[in-house]
């Protein structure tokens, strides 16, 4: 059912990405002139968190208020990478992010989603490992430090790829052991 509040939450996360990344990349278009690059950065800064932040809300309402429906286990992934996505191809327009980190990050991400998808068809069920928790966490604080231009913020995406990899690595391997079990 779409009407509930953690589906919403999702499909707020998923018009929020295109706007963030048109804060992040359409810096000469007339409704932005005269804007200084700062305030472009606090507004994509600001969608960005506020959309982060709604991806920890409807997965802990879903839980808490047992709102958890097929619909929504499609929305929030794909409301995940739809802003991940529109974060890191902006990062990269921008100069910001290093295109081979984005490459490995983003690759990880959808060779994942194929495993569970595959796995999904198979009624295998390859829920988050806290791996890939603290994998999203960092990848969020790297993108916020992006967007800000704030200093380290290339040290944090490479521990963001660094963790991507591993958490990556830690589905593969659940996926093998439940394939072969």
């Amino acid at each position: 059912m779409i009407t509930n509040l953690p589906n919403l939450l999702a499909l707020l996360r998923i018009a929020m990405a295109p706007l963030m990344y048109w804060f992040l990349v359409d810096r000469d278009s007339f409704v932005f002139s005269g804007m200084h690059e700062s305030w472009l950065n606090y507004f994509a800064a600001l969608l960005f968190v506020l959309a982060s932040t709604t991806d920890f809300f409807d997965g802990f309402i879903a839980r808490a208020w047992n709102q958890k429906t097929e619909l929504g286990a499609i929305l929030d992934p794909l409301a995940d990478k739809m802003l991940v996505l529109a974060a890191f191809l902006g990062l990269m327009v921008l100069g910001r992010a290093n295109p081979w980190a984005i490459f490995l990050i983003l690759t990880r991400e959808f060779f994942i989603t194929g495993i569970r998808v595959a796995s999904a068809s198979k009624g295998y069920s390859i829920s988050a490992s806290m791996a890939g928790k603290v994998k999203t966490v960092a990848q969020m604080f790297a993108i916020g430090f992006l967007i800000m231009n704030w200093p380290f913020a290339n040290v944090l995406l490479w521990l963001a790829v660094l963790l991507t990899l591993y958490s990556g690595f830690e589905y593969v391997s659940g996926y093998i052991k439940k394939v072969n079990d």
